[in-house]
């Protein structure tokens, strides 16, 4: 636009011969009907204006003027004046549409097209040069105008510079003491390990001890009518139970144990754990409990989740150290909370009335190693634990807290059916008495009493034992004559029972296996195709036997 020659010609056919003059040297031109329109495109943009004398004489030149004397300071826009050939002086108007016009090249007529030419390009250099002043003005400007912000605002930014020079300093000062505390986390997470590893160890050669201890009881009581004998019988068999429920927590803390998921109730669970919690926080703290009315089933690990709860209740335990309310809440069929399969839930919740958490520090409570606590107070397991065994089981663990009010912990687990009958309420299947058939069983296992207990325990119901010390002599015993079923350890030296188990399902690919174990490596519960049932060492050999008979599917009936 800006590049435009505007052309004001009434007369005849000047202004047809200047725009056909114009385009074969290549310039954009624009014919103006009057003065008017010539200020209105001038408004828009244009190098040059070629103007004949009479189309200014006698008309209204108001716009025009006005255009001229309002132009910016670096524009002095330059006019190409055709005028009428004349002697003597111009007259006066004439004279005085000059000096209003301002830059003018006052071209006599008749006047030759080069002659015209050179007047326009003339015109457009000196337009073009405005242009460039016009941008070097602009670029001033700008500069003084940044030059006087960053004069005003001189303190501001001295202000805030020395803002961001502390904050970089307190950052780097948090940095230093977040790579501290990580430090002092990966030495304790070193040492957790190590111990984790050793008490997991611990925990298997103390079930191999307490399997051989109370499958000899069990042995002693079904061959004894003797009171007295069967009275300490029981004593040492209750001993062995809370041994076993020590493994247990043992192993959990250890993490070498996998979940064992069935259905539970969760109000039994809360009722169950009544005199437990009870000794656990101690007489300063009143328990109280709101169970569902509508008895809600989950699917978990019985004994995870008492140590669940059992964590929760010692951590408000901690936060109430001047007494208050422990409160164990169930609700059921619950939608799904967020990060969780959609469904129906059960919900166990423990909730407090101490010291409560601060806001920025709830979303770090699960996290392994943190704790809230005093140092030597905590080791920083607890939730993390609470938060495996719900992920583990299915469900999500949910933390809320005010300070100075309390805090509550929920457990979310997927909503199970009703089991017919409570499996842990139930009476044996199985007793001595029992007729069955004769089964040909291979018992593979590197401990000699739990080898010898196991063999002599099963050859008591009637049932054809072979022995084998590892999986090298069980494999030799195999190609003499296949079994009806294998009953291997899970650690063993050498070849391990899940290695055993993918020999053999190659040689004898229908052959029930029962995998007994001290505790439950990944290893076993990521080979489930290869076993039929998986025990837990301890085990009494009525269950031993159940899964047996399970496993060949020759359930026989008890006879009364």
């Amino acid at each position: 636009m800006e590049d435009r020659i505007l052309v004001l010609a009434l007369r005849g056919r000047d202004a047809a011969v200047m725009e056909v003059l114009l385009a074969k040297q290549n310039y954009a031109s624009v014919i103006c009907a009057d003065a008017s329109m010539m200020s209105q495109e001038l408004e828009k943009g244009a190098a040059t204006a070629i103007i004949t004398e009479e189309s200014l004489t006698g008309v209204d030149r108001t716009a025009l003027d006005i255009w001229v004397e309002q132009q910016p300071p670096w524009s002095d826009f330059p006019f190409i004046l055709l005028a009428t050939r004349r002697a003597g002086h111009r007259p006066r108007d004439a004279m005085r549409v000059l000096e209003r016009l301002g830059n003018v090249i006052v071209l006599e007529r008749p006047i030759h097209s080069e002659t015209l030419g050179s007047a326009v390009r003339s015109a457009m250099r000196v337009r073009r040069r405005q242009y460039e002043a016009r941008e070097r003005l602009a670029a001033l400007q700008l500069a003084e105008e940044r030059l006087t912000h960053l004069n005003a605002n001189l303190e501001t930014r001295i202000a805030e510079r020395t803002s961001e020079l502390s904050r970089a300093n307190n950052m780097l000062m948090e940095e230093v003491a977040e790579r501290e505390r990580a430090q002092t986390a990966l030495v304790q997470a070193q040492k957790m390990e190590a111990v984790g590893q050793l008490t997991g160890g611990i925990a298997h050669d103390f079930n191999n001890l307490l399997t051989v201890v109370s499958g000899n009881l069990e042995m002693i009581e079904r061959r004894t009518d003797d009171q007295k004998v069967l009275r300490h019988t029981r004593f040492a068999a209750e001993a062995t139970d809370r041994a076993a429920k020590l493994t247990r927590q043992l192993l959990a803390f250890s993490r070498t144990q996998q979940l064992a998921l069935a259905p539970l109730s969760l109000n039994a669970l809360v009722e169950g754990m009544g005199d437990l919690l009870a000794r656990t926080i101690g007489p300063r703290i009143r328990q109280e409990r709101s169970l569902a009315p509508s008895q809600p089933w989950v699917m978990a690990d019985v004994h995870q989740l008492e140590l669940a709860v059992l964590n929760l209740a010692i951590n408000a335990r901690d936060a109430m150290s001047d007494g208050g309310i422990l409160t164990i809440e169930t609700d059921a069929g619950l939608p799904a909370p967020q990060g969780v399969k959609p469904g129906k839930y059960g919900v166990v919740r423990v909730r407090d009335n101490g010291i409560g958490i601060p806001q920025p520090l709830l979303s770090k409570v699960f996290d392994p190693f943190y704790t809230t606590k005093p140092l030597g107070k905590g080791t920083g397991l607890g939730l993390s634990q609470v938060f495996g065994i719900a992920k583990q089981s299915g469900g999500v663990a949910q933390i809320e807290s005010v300070e100075h009010e309390g805090t509550s912990v929920s457990i979310w687990l997927p909503l199970a059916m009703r089991p017919v009958v409570d499996a842990g309420l139930a009476p044996p299947l199985f007793h001595s008495d029992r007729t069955r058939p004769p089964l040909d069983i291979l018992v593979v296992d590197d401990d000699e009493s739990v080898r010898r207990f196991v063999a002599e325990g099963l050859e008591s119901f009637g049932y054809h034992i072979k022995q084998a010390s590892s999986g090298t002599d069980a494999v030799a015993l195999l190609d003499i004559a296949i079994p009806d079923i294998m009953i291997v350890d899970f650690a063993m030296p050498g070849m391990t029972g899940i290695e055993l188990a993918e020999l053999v399902r190659g040689l004898v690919p229908d052959l029930p296996i029962i995998m007994v174990t001290g505790y439950a490596e990944e290893g076993v519960s990521a080979n489930t195709s290869l076993i039929t049932h998986i025990i837990r060492k301890p085990f009494k050999i009525d269950t031993l036997v159940d899964a047996v008979e399970m496993a060949t599917g020759n359930m026989v009936k008890q006879i009364d």
